[in-house]
């Protein structure tokens, strides 16, 4: 049963040789197997920050050299980390509401975006059980911002990334415990699949050629240039 969850795909292309030495280097391997779950989650959530890349398909190595993610892709890298240190992992596909995303989407990006946005998270089998893992989307730098501008929030939030029931007291923390940060979107379940490339498959952002060459080459760097801000302040 594990070994279509540990698997390398297209996507999930855990041999490509920057991800191989991104892992020596981390040392992931030697740590038990807790440690090593955290340590991965971690470093996705943190240090490959929060940002638009070109297309919900691109490989997990592509990920890491661009440094940035939003949740599907992140979560490409994540399971190619998770994988590679043999930890079973699977992907579960969503759509959220668009509300989610407004703030990092402004103007006409906003306006022109679809009403639903795929998404996805991740979830890992760690001591015979499957644990939902999403907060890995939003690096913690730009939460901490985020919070700090938006200090009059004490209940439920919703933009900017964001769509969770209690602002100041996130789940983010991967503690033997499910993960949340854009949850309170979901407005469509699509399920499970083995990986990133067999839900994309079946799943992806419905949307026009003319809104799809508008997003890749206008409306992410306009998205990507709102989180930097938000971010640096």
């Amino acid at each position: 049963m594990k070994d279509k969850y540990l698997r390398e795909t297209r996507m999930v292309d855990f041999s490509n040789p920057a991800i191989q030495k991104l892992i020596q280097n981390m040392k992931w391997k030697e740590m038990g197997e807790f440690e090593r779950i955290k340590a991965i989650y971690n470093y996705v959530r943190d240090d490959v920050l929060f940002g638009y890349n070109i297309d919900d398909g691109i490989s997990a190595s592509k990920v890491l050299a661009d440094g940035y993610g939003q949740c599907n892709t992140k979560g490409t890298l994540f399971m190619a980390l998770l994988r590679a240190c043999n930890i079973p992992c699977r992907v579960h596909g969503f759509t959220i509401d668009k509300r989610l995303q407004k703030g990092a989407m402004t103007g006409f990006v906003y306006r022109n975006a679809p009403k639903s946005i795929f998404h996805s998270w991740v979830e890992i089998n760690f001591e015979n059980q499957w644990y939902e893992l999403e907060a890995f989307i939003l690096d913690k730098t730009y939460i901490k911002k985020l919070q700090e501008q938006n200090s009059e929030c004490t209940g439920a939030f919703c933009g900017y990334g964001v769509a969770v029931k209690d602002f100041r007291n996130l789940i983010i923390e991967f503690d033997r415990n499910n993960t949340y940060i854009q949850s309170e979107g979901i407005n469509q379940d699509f399920g499970v699949y083995d990986c990133p490339d067999e839900l994309l498959k079946e799943h992806h952002q419905e949307i026009s050629v003319f809104k799809a060459f508008a997003y890749r080459h206008i409306g992410r760097h306009l998205m990507n240039r709102n989180v930097r801000r938000i971010r640096e302040r």
